[in-house]
């Protein structure tokens, strides 16, 4: 009978390196500011395009204060995956407020770091896709719910589609695409989750809208959190529940 453990492959110190850098949540840059091994070596041994000598390897594990053993130590397949107990409550006063042209964001739940997911309430003015301009691409994928008012969604690959309060629509975000306020709708507001694998993807997501906007982005002052409700009193009353041809 052939023993499993002889047959398993061994894995590569890139590999083992970059587990080692999963389990402790380091992005590579905060791994190489505490190892003191640049960037794109670590990103080189990683993709198992390079190597490190003794002497690199000894600094590694002083820098991290931790054996060189463990270095080398595989991850358990059969222990559980660590469970964790991040937590935020959303709320539009602590949101970061982000305006362009075309949308108002609000992004909620901003100070947990490293998350896969970015929820943000958008209030949508921009009417046609001359105004809109180019469409938008990014890493991930998106979901939007209309919550008042009605969108016209136009992507890269698809007839534009209108979506009425309580319709929702689910898109590759690396797809172009532009959400637009409706005929004879003067402002919408939707709810929409963006994920990626991305690290940082909240930063990427800040970077689209340039970088003053980005640079400014600040929590939602207090006399403004309520701003996506006033905005549906100032609807038209034919943007709501339009009949389709």
């Amino acid at each position: 009978m052939v023993d499993a453990r002889r047959t398993k492959k061994q894995p590569t110190l890139g590999q083992l390196l970059k587990g080692l850098r999963a389990r402790n949540g380091w992005t590579l840059k905060e791994m190489s500011e505490r190892s003191g091994i640049p960037v794109s070596t670590l990103s080189k041994v990683e993709n198992d395009r390079l190597t490190l000598t003794y002497d690199k390897l000894l600094q590694l594990s002083q820098r991290l204060r931790i054996r060189m053993s463990e270095l080398f130590a595989e991850p358990d397949e059969a222990g559980e995956a660590p469970v964790t107990a991040r937590r935020s409550i959303g709320q539009l006063e602590h949101a970061v407020r982000v305006t362009t042209p075309n949308y108002d964001y609000h992004y909620l739940c901003t100070e947990l770091r490293r998350k896969r997911m970015i929820p943000v309430i958008t209030k949508i003015r921009a009417k046609s896709i001359d105004e809109f301009g180019e469409l938008v691409r990014h890493s991930g994928e998106e979901y939007v719910y209309v919550l008042a008012g009605e969108i016209e969604v136009h992507t890269e690959f698809y007839d534009p589609v209108l979506l009425d309060e309580g319709q929702s629509i689910y898109i590759d975000s690396n797809m172009g695409h532009a959400y637009l306020a409706a005929p004879g709708c003067d402002e919408a507001i939707t709810i929409g989750v963006c994920s990626s694998a991305e690290e940082d993807l909240m930063s990427s997501l800040l970077g689209l809208h340039g970088s003053d906007q980005a640079s400014s982005a600040l929590p939602t002052p207090a006399n403004e959190a309520n701003a996506p409700a006033k905005a549906l009193k100032r609807r038209s009353p034919e943007g709501s529940r339009r009949e389709r041809a």
